[in-house]
């Protein structure tokens, strides 16, 4: 479990989660020594994908033991990894809504 965030704040989910993937695209070029996101990036595709099931565990977890600040600390973190993999694969996040749109209809 990570450090609990401080002051959090709401904020606008659809801006926050463009600007997030924005700077994720942004380091598709970067150096993997320097950028964390740049590791995953171009690195080993395991590696990105244990984060998956990784950050997925630690939700459930978080939600098992009932911690509202826990559980939107790690869902961050999904969110996060999520966002990394759909940079990696190439979905886009206007895709991502066309898909979930669809499924409205």
């Amino acid at each position: 479990m990570g450090v609990r965030t401080a002051n959090v704040q709401d904020g606008n989910i659809g801006e926050t989660l463009t600007r997030l993937a924005e700077v994720i695209h942004g380091r598709r070029e970067a150096s993997p020594e320097q950028s964390y996101t740049a590791r995953l990036l171009q690195g080993e595709e395991d590696e990105l994908l244990k984060k998956i099931a990784e950050e997925a565990s630690e939700v459930i977890m978080a939600c098992k033991d009932d911690d509202h600040d826990h559980i939107r600390y790690e869902a961050g973190d999904l969110l996060y990894h999520l966002l990394v993999t759909l940079e990696r694969y190439g979905v886009t996040l206007p895709e991502l809504a066309g898909e979930l749109d669809a499924r409205r209809k």
